[in-house]
């Protein structure tokens, strides 16, 4: 009996690792939201990391976070890194593309809990007298990435906090 039940226990461990090894090799979770607020004024929120704290919905999960900016002041070069908590870990953001008031690209590097190294892109869109603002994160998704996602995947891990961050940014852009 002890004998069966270990088979089968190996057996389900097997398959759940044979599953994961099925998954794409890369991964994308998006939100967007509409706000009533011209692309300018949503694009400043974005580009420059002093202005995060206002919205993002890491930020308050570690009053105590350590952060650290350089490069430049905004746009092409900002680089903001930091240190926090078990919740927000540490990290890098360093924006690569900058085009005013319509698109901002960001290297993301986790480096704790897990390194991960992915793209983050924030698209705004006009429209009327509002802006169409969609949060796109992409990146590979290696082996142990897989294995978590047969339990719980990324737009269920990541979607709720990009939902509550574009809340928070159109709170603060509809001031």
């Amino acid at each position: 009996m002890f004998k069966t039940i270990l088979l089968i226990v190996v057996a389900v461990i097997v398959a759940i690792l044979i599953y994961a090894a099925t998954r794409p090799d890369s991964f994308s979770v998006e939100r967007s939201i509409t706000i009533k607020s011209p692309p300018e004024k949503v694009y400043a929120l974005i580009n420059d990391f002093h202005s995060w704290p206002t919205w993002s919905p890491w930020e308050k999960l570690d009053p105590t976070m350590t952060r650290h900016y350089s490069g430049a002041a905004q746009g092409d070069g900002t680089v903001y890194e930091w240190i926090g908590n078990s919740k927000v870990g540490s990290g890098r953001m360093e924006i690569t593309s900058s085009v005013p008031a319509s698109k901002i690209v960001i290297k993301l590097d986790f480096l704790k809990p897990l390194e991960a190294h992915n793209t983050a892109e924030f698209t705004l869109q006009p429209a009327g007298d509002s802006t169409t603002v969609t949060w796109r994160m992409y990146g590979p998704n290696p082996y142990v990435a897989k294995l978590i996602q047969v339990f719980c995947s990324m737009d269920k891990m990541v979607g709720k906090d990009f939902a509550t961050g574009l809340a928070n940014l159109k709170a603060q852009a509809e001031k």
